[in-house]
C-alpha cells in the first residue's frame, strides 16, 4: 500500500513571508501593553516626585522666594538630576548589570560578592555583603516613605480648591493608600493596567498647561 506525500501551501508553511510578517504584527499589541503597564509602575512614581519636591523647595523654612529666577532654577535642578538618574544610572549602569537575569540590589550584591574571592580578600566580601544590606534597608525605607509622601502631597492640593478640606486630607491619604496596597497583592500588572491611563492623562495635562503658560510668556 502506497502513501501520497501531504501536499501543502506555501503559505500553511510556518517560514513563509506571510507566517513571519504575522509574528512581528502580533508583537505591537504586546509591547504597547507592556509600554502602558511600565507608564504606570515606573513613571508613576517619577512623574508626582516633583510635586512635593517643589513643595519643599518653596517652603516656608526654606527662605527661599517664590519668584521667576528661583522657579527657573528649581525646576531646571529637578529636570537634570531625573536626566542623569534615569538616563545614566538606570540606562547605562542598572539595567547592564543582572545576575542571571536577576536585579535589584540583593541579586547584585550576590554577583558582586562571587566575583570576589573568600579565600584571598575575606574582608572586601563582608564589605559587599554588608553594602548589600545598607542598601536593602534604603530601599524598604524608600519603599514605606515615597507612596506615603506621593499621596500626601496630592491629597493636599484639595486645600487649594478650599480650605475646608484640610480635616479630611489624612484620612482620604489613608484610604487611598489602604486601596492601593490592596491592589498591589494582585500583581504589579494588574497596578500597571490601572495606572498606565491615568499617568498618561497626568502627563499630557501637564504638558499642555505647561505650553499654555510658554505661549503666554
Amino acid at each position: 500500500m502506497s502513501t501520497m506525500p501531504a501536499i501543502t501551501s506555501a503559505s500553511d508553511h510556518p517560514c513563509t513571508p506571510s507566517a513571519a510578517s504575522a509574528a512581528p504584527a502580533s508583537r505591537h499589541p504586546a509591547w504597547a501593553a507592556l509600554t502602558l503597564g511600565a507608564i504606570g509602575v515606573v513613571y508613576g512614581d517619577i512623574g508626582t516626585s516633583p510635586l512635593y519636591t517643589v513643595k519643599e523647595v518653596f517652603s516656608p523654612a526654606t527662605g527661599i522666594p517664590l519668584d521667576t529666577p528661583h522657579l527657573v532654577g528649581a525646576v531646571s535642578a529637578i529636570f537634570w538630576a531625573l536626566m542623569l538618574v534615569v538616563t545614566l544610572k538606570y540606562v547605562v549602569l542598572i539595567l547592564r548589570a543582572d545576575n542571571r537575569g536577576e536585579g535589584g540590589i540583593m541579586a547584585l550584591t550576590a554577583l558582586a560578592a562571587q566575583a570576589t574571592d573568600a579565600g584571598q580578600h575575606p574582608g572586601w566580601r563582608r564589605a559587599i555583603l554588608l553594602t548589600g544590606v545598607f542598601g536593602a534597608t534604603l530601599f524598604y525605607g524608600d519603599a514605606v516613605i515615597t507612596p506615603a509622601v506621593s499621596v500626601l502631597s496630592a491629597v493636599e492640593g484639595l486645600e487649594v480648591a478650599t480650605p475646608a478640606f484640610k480635616p479630611f486630607v489624612v484620612p482620604i491619604t489613608i484610604g487611598v493608600l489602604v486601596g492601593l496596597f490592596l491592589l498591589q497583592r494582585h500583581g504589579t500588572g494588574a497596578v500597571g493596567r490601572v495606572f498606565g491611563p491615568v499617568i498618561v492623562v497626568w502627563f499630557v495635562l501637564l504638558g499642555g498647561i505647561g505650553l499654555v503658560h510658554i505661549a503666554r510668556e
